[in-house]
Parts: structure tokens; C-alpha cells; sequence
């Protein structure tokens, strides 16, 4: 056992003696289509009996995915953008709906999203927002709601309740892939003291604990050790002071 699981089970036994509840959530993105690695994520997250909001490419999907969800109670679809294109200068990071961007071709995209995926989940839908590599330009907040977005969806604990009127913000907070260093396991010890750190915030006041912990995964690109991190993860803090929490039971 490394020191960064020993500094989480500490926390985490702060948080039981305290009588705190940690509501838990898990996102998934880039999903189009049924895999082995979907198959793999859907038995963990029944295991587990966490949900995963699936963030569906909408432009890329495939009916296959809609069927494959109908019959799972543990798959949510949301929405993952238009077409995840990249739109942002050359000089830029990596962003479909950039400032740079006009606001109602930005919002066109966004639509398209939302009513492609309505016309293959239908109520199964839930009405949020992800944008790919959780970036978006604050000039289309104030309209997502009009589309019929709830909730809007990045990274990193929220700096307010709403991000727009209408539009609840609930973040991930937790990414364990090493995007830059070859897509393999981040650092165990970087990743707990982060989620530590995040956890001793909440408790203390400092950030925001109604809005629900998030877990970030994308399970087309996950290694063995990534898979194993992510199950031994919620498994700890499922038996702490977490609780499963879904987008219908959304909280403010």
C-alpha cells in the first residue's frame, strides 16, 4: 500500500468521524459505438453499482450504441459536443467551441448534438452538456439552456452553483490518464494527493461539496493499470463516505 493510499483512508476517516456524505459521480467520454472496453466499463460500473454518464459523440454514434444502452441500467447517455473537431487556432488548446468561434454556428453544433441523440435514446437522454477537452466559450453558456440543456459538464471544482441561468455546473475532478506522458496511469501518489487535497477542501468548506466528486475516464484508451486504479478507487471511496449519485437526481 502506497503512501497516497494511506493519506486517502486517512481523509476518508475524517469525513466518517465528522458524519459527512461524499455524493459520487462517474463520466465516461468519446463513446460511439459497443466495444470490449465499453463491455469491461458497464461491468465495473455494475459492480460497483455506480453509474456511468456515457458522453456520446453525436456526429460519430452509431445505432448500435442506442440498443446497447436501452439495455443497460448503468449506462447514461449525455451529450459530448458535435462532432469533437477541433475549431481553435493553431496556436491554441484543443477546443470545438472556442471564443473564436461565431456563437450561433457554435450553437448550431451544439443543437444538432442534443437532437441526434434524442432521436436515438430518447428519455433514456439526460440534458447535459460536455464539451470535448472540457472547454468551452463562456459566450454560449447564457444560451445552452434555450436548447434544453440542464447542466453543463468540464474539469476542476466549480467556482459557482450555475454556470449560466438554467445551467447547473457539475464537474469531474478526477482524470487518471497521463494525456501527455503516453496515456498510461498518472502517478498513483499524484492522483491521491490531488483527490486528498480536493477532499480536504470540501470538508473544510473551501470548496463546494453539494456538487458531486467526479471521476473522469475514457475507456477507449485505458491500459490495465488504468482500469485497476479506477476499481480500486471507487471501491475505497464507496466504502467510505460516498454515494452513488445520477444526473436525475441532480442536486444544486
Amino acid at each position: 500500500m502506497t503512501e497516497g493510499w494511506d493519506a486517502l483512508d486517512a481523509e476518508l476517516e475524517q469525513w466518517a468521524a465528522a458524519g459527512l456524505r461524499l455524493p459520487l459521480w462517474w463520466r465516461d467520454d468519446d463513446a460511439v459505438t459497443p466495444t470490449d472496453a465499453l463491455t469491461r466499463l458497464e461491468a465495473m460500473a455494475t459492480r460497483r453499482d455506480l453509474p456511468v454518464h456515457l458522453a456520446v459523440i453525436p456526429k460519430a454514434v452509431e445505432d448500435a450504441l442506442a440498443q446497447h444502452v436501452s439495455q443497460s441500467s448503468h449506462l447514461i447517455p449525455v451529450v459530448h459536443g458535435w462532432a469533437h473537431v477541433n475549431h481553435a487556432n493553431p496556436d491554441k488548446k484543443t477546443c470545438e467551441f472556442p471564443s473564436t468561434r461565431p456563437v450561433d454556428e457554435a450553437l448550431t453544433d451544439a443543437e444538432q448534438g442534443v437532437e441526434r441523440l434524442k432521436h436515438l435514446f430518447g428519455a433514456r437522454l439526460q440534458p447535459m452538456f460536455v464539451p470535448p477537452w472540457n472547454r468551452i466559450s463562456p459566450a454560449m453558456l447564457p444560451w445552452l439552456a434555450g436548447l434544453g440543456f440542464a447542466a453543463i459538464s468540464t474539469y476542476g471544482p466549480r467556482k459557482r452553483t450555475q454556470a449560466a441561468s438554467g445551467l447547473v455546473q457539475i464537474n469531474t475532478h478526477i482524470d487518471p490518464i497521463d494525456w501527455k506522458g503516453g496515456r498510461g496511469l498518472v502517478p498513483e501518489a499524484q492522483i491521491l494527493a490531488k483527490l486528498v487535497a480536493n477532499l480536504q477542501a470540501r470538508r473544510s468548506g473551501q470548496h463546494d461539496n453539494a456538487e458531486p466528486l467526479g471521476l473522469l475516464t475514457h475507456h477507449l484508451v485505458h491500459t490495465d493499470e488504468v482500469w485497476e486504479f479506477c476499481d480500486t478507487l471507487l471501491r475505497r471511496l464507496l466504502e467510505g463516505p460516498a454515494h452513488p449519485w445520477r444526473f436525475n437526481e441532480r442536486i444544486n
